[in-house]
């Protein structure tokens, strides 16, 4: 007799419950991936609000485009050299009329060579992609202007200028005295030939002194022989306290000794005031200064020969070793920007002034640029 046997009613049905369990599990797993690719998918799609700063093409102003040259001097020898000067641009996506997805400031995020920034940060809201092209412009022409009379008077150039009253500013001492297109003439009984004569005159008077303006009026600038009017006020303090102001804003308008032409499209903005005075310094002046190497860039100029502060210096740093300098000059007040972001192969130069700038390009020519200053924490301008 056989030994019963024991029995589960349930036992056939164990197999299709896990079956479909395992079926249910695939469902929802199967699911979530789509609901997570279609998530993914959108963001790759949706507009974000954000800006991305990258690496963006770097000019040499000692060359050409296009086969013109960047910088054309007239009325004036040049020499040729065999190194470049290049200013560096940052590529900007994420503004006005060209937006940026959630995939790309992702990857923008994860690139050591760019920097994603909220849109309100970078761009004043409801401004338009024309308006800010006619800004950049605008801040172009000025930077090669000042670029230009800073290179030259460099050289020795006596370079006369014209100042015009733009508007007298809110509290000004000579607020309703001045119109718009009125040119300054004397300070003091002093000429004033140049935006330095009339600065250093204002730094050597004591903040509430009465000074007196000498100006021609708007319209009788052209006459042959002009009326010069005058008038007094006391001065107000200079904002870091020593010397004096006037609250007069002004125009400048050069009477340059030499024709410089600058050619570059599809650049704005002040930041290559610095290498372009630079690449004409280097045009006028005899022998090869850069001597083979290739030195990038970048900073504001102003009429005092200043070197300023510009944005996106990290993204510049990339560009130019991409495109093979060995050495970069960078506004001294950009150092802290600097430090901690320099890619290999590439030796950051500090400098304040024109002056620092090309001194360094002379020493990095001929190879002594062991003791130029790099950027340190805290560095500042003496």
């Amino acid at each position: 007799m056989n030994a019963p046997q024991d029995h589960n009613p349930f036992a056939g049905a164990q197999p299709t419950q896990v079956r479909e369990r395992s079926s249910n599990r695939s469902r929802t797993l199967g699911i979530s991936s789509i609901v997570v690719f279609l998530v993914l998918a959108g963001l790759m799609i949706v507009p974000a609000p954000y800006v991305i700063k990258s690496p963006g093409p770097t000019h040499d102003t000692l060359g050409s485009a296009n086969a013109q040259d960047l910088i054309t001097v007239n009325d004036s020898q040049t020499y040729e050299a065999t190194g470049q000067l290049r200013l560096t641009t940052v590529g900007v996506s994420g503004g006005p009329g060209y937006p940026v997805n959630f995939g790309q400031v992702l990857r923008g995020w994860f690139a050591k060579d760019s920097a994603v920034q909220p849109r309100e940060a970078v761009y004043p809201e409801n401004v338009t992609q024309e308006q800010i092209e006619q800004m950049n412009q605008a801040e172009m022409a000025t930077s090669q202007e000042q670029a230009t009379y800073s290179a030259l008077k460099l050289l020795g150039y006596d370079v006369k200028t014209q100042l015009n009253v733009s508007m007298t500013l809110e509290g000004s001492p000579f607020e309703g005295q001045l119109e718009e297109g009125d040119v300054l003439s004397t300070l003091n009984g002093s000429t004033i030939t140049s935006y330095e004569d009339l600065i250093s005159l204002l730094d050597t008077i004591p903040a509430g002194s009465d000074v007196t303006l000498g100006y021609i009026e708007a319209d009788q600038v052209d006459s042959e022989n002009p009326e010069i009017h005058e008038i007094s006020a006391a001065s107000s303090a200079n904002e870091d306290g020593t010397g004096s102001r006037l609250g007069i804003a002004l125009n400048l308008d050069f009477d340059f000794p030499v024709s410089v032409d600058i050619t570059i499209d599809r650049i704005g903005g002040p930041s290559a005031g610095m290498m372009f005075a630079l690449g004409m310094i280097e045009r006028l002046t005899e022998g090869d200064q850069t001597n083979g190497q290739i030195i990038a860039g970048t900073g504001t100029m102003d009429t005092s020969g200043d070197v300023g502060s510009i944005g996106g210096i990290q993204q510049k740093l990339y560009g130019a070793v991409r495109d093979g300098a060995t050495h970069f000059l960078a506004p001294i007040d950009n150092c802290d920007e600097v430090i901690g972001h320099v890619p290999d192969g590439l030796r950051v130069v500090a400098v304040a002034t024109l002056d620092e700038a090309w001194d360094a390009v002379q020493k990095i020519g001929v190879g002594d640029d062991e003791d130029l200053p790099t950027c340190t924490a805290g560095a500042t301008r003496q």
